[in-house]
């Protein structure tokens, strides 16, 4: 499956247009990581545990909007875009979504 943030596949052609496609996840803090990190914002520096959470999110989010474009019968997801939403404190939604499409 290719995914794009722009409107459209270098060197391929658009020849179905499917609509919008979306994946998305909630994930909550793990105790451990929220203890690391309040030791960390005295100190500086990254957060390493909450910078992994977000990467496997956006991954799961990603998976998600591909899956849901393959059963349309794309192989392709352009404007390729993401959000984020707290949905309760120590919570918070990945939302991935872009444009299903056919691409030759």
């Amino acid at each position: 499956m290719i995914t794009t943030s722009i409107e459209s596949v270098p060197g391929k052609q658009i020849v179905e247009h499917y609509g919008i496609v979306q994946g998305s996840t909630v994930r909550a803090k793990h105790a451990g990581v929220d203890c690391m990190a309040g030791c960390q914002n005295i100190f500086g520096g990254e957060l390493k545990g909450y910078s992994q959470l977000l990467e496997e999110s956006r991954q799961e989010a990603v998976d998600r909007m591909t899956a849901q474009a393959k059963q349309l019968g794309a192989n392709a997801v352009i404007n390729v875009r993401f959000g984020t939403s707290t949905i309760t404190q120590g919570a918070s939604e990945i939302l991935a979504y872009g444009t299903a499409v056919q691409v030759n």
